[in-house]
């Protein structure tokens, strides 16, 4: 059994991928469009973004609800790695809990991207 998480965006799905890719995450291994004959002509149907340890989908929906309730979680290697990646995904987004050592004793922060993601980051320090 393997989880995976699912995005949804409204028309923003390839700029996030792309945003993403820039950040060094990975990149998107497919991308399948939506054909002629619906409004969401050419927008991202579904897409999977693949990068080391990182395996998810996502799509453009008219319907797509505003992203709460879950996060991507990054276990992260080293402190400068964490600091390098948090960075690049707060431009533009929303610094929920500030990147630095916390009560447990882990590296850790949590961000809601540009697009609307949550992704908090954790770097073990023990």
């Amino acid at each position: 059994m393997h989880l995976n998480n699912y995005l949804f965006f409204t028309t923003a799905c390839e700029a996030a991928l792309s945003f993403y890719e820039q950040c060094g995450l990975g990149k998107a291994t497919l991308i399948l469009r939506h054909g002629a004959g619906t409004s969401m002509r050419g927008k991202v149907m579904h897409a999977r973004f693949a990068g080391p340890g990182i395996d998810f989908f996502a799509s453009d929906n008219e319907d797509a609800e505003p992203m709460r309730g879950s996060a991507h979680m990054l276990t992260m290697d080293t402190c400068d790695q964490t600091r390098s990646i948090f960075e690049l995904l707060a431009e533009g987004g929303t610094i929920t809990t500030p990147l630095g050592l916390q009560s447990w004793g882990d590296f850790y922060g949590k961000i809601t991207d540009r697009f609307g993601v949550q992704w908090m980051l954790n770097c073990p320090t023990r």
